[in-house]
């Protein structure tokens, strides 16, 4: 068992009403964390949301660069790492990683982490899934270059590459009863695409779930595919993509679906 946790920081109000990580909240973060926990140490501690902002969770139709001033982007990792630091030589985290992260951004943790003696990160958690591929990019080529992996975050997409929101419908309980536009990725261009993956999935005769873990495990700079599951069935389900090899048929299929699809969100 590999047991891992964020603190959250500016972007998600879960510590100090939403306070931007830093060496302060970094310690009083992990110190709740494994009160509730109830364990001395995590495997894996992740920095959730960035200070200076991130293109993810739909907001690389906006994002705007520019407006980030470097040295205190350097600063910034310069702290926290020097605090994670001091976690690890405490024994209560053994690694570190960000998540929303982008390709220089990683980069920059790496290259103060070098030349400072610090902690190197070891993962990258960020989103993946056949509906959303802006990992093929620049960081595909960091994670080959730099051995930092992406633990992919909604694999399914929500649930919506089960099929189970087809044909309008919302089933009770299901995340879209709660959160109408999953957040930010129900578009009219979703539709058709995930339409064309459940294609490629019947006609394979895979189940739709296990096609699309499956493809996210195959990935080369893959570390994990982080999904959640309900019940046993899911759970059972979702395993099953461990022993899944997708064909060559069926991952040609899959390009031609993503270059006629290639942003559904």
């Amino acid at each position: 068992m590999i047991l891992a946790t964020k603190v959250s920081g500016a972007g998600m109000k879960r510590v100090r009403d939403g306070a931007p990580i830093s060496s302060t909240t970094i310690s009083e973060a992990l110190d709740g964390s494994l009160q509730r926990l109830q364990t001395d140490y995590v495997d894996l501690y992740q920095l959730h949301w960035l200070n200076r902002g991130s293109y993810h969770f739909r907001q690389n139709w906006n994002y705007d660069p520019t407006q980030q001033n470097t040295a205190e982007v350097r600063e910034h990792i310069h702290d926290v790492l020097t605090a994670l630091q001091k976690e690890v030589d405490r024994g209560r985290i053994r690694h570190i990683g960000p998540s929303n992260e982008s390709a220089w951004g990683v980069q920059q943790f790496l290259n103060v982490a070098e030349s400072e003696g610090l902690p190197r990160i070891i993962s990258i958690q960020n989103e993946y899934s056949l509906l959303c591929r802006h990992y093929d990019l620049d960081l595909a080529e960091t994670s080959h270059h730099e051995g930092v992996n992406c633990l992919a975050f909604s694999p399914l997409a929500c649930g919506v590459l089960s099929g189970k929101y087809s044909g309008g419908e919302t089933p009770a309980g299901s995340r879209r009863s709660i959160n109408d536009t999953l957040g930010g990725r129900v578009t009219d261009r979703l539709w058709p695409a995930t339409d064309a993956y459940l294609k490629i999935a019947k006609d394979a005769g895979l189940d739709p779930c296990q096609m699309a873990l499956a493809f996210c495990l195959g990935r080369p700079f893959m570390g994990a595919a982080i999904f959640g599951s309900t019940s046993m069935q899911q759970l059972k389900i979702a395993l099953g993509a461990a022993d899944l090899t997708l064909s060559e048929d069926v991952q040609s299929a899959i390009s031609k679906a993503h270059r006629d699809h290639p942003l559904p969100f």
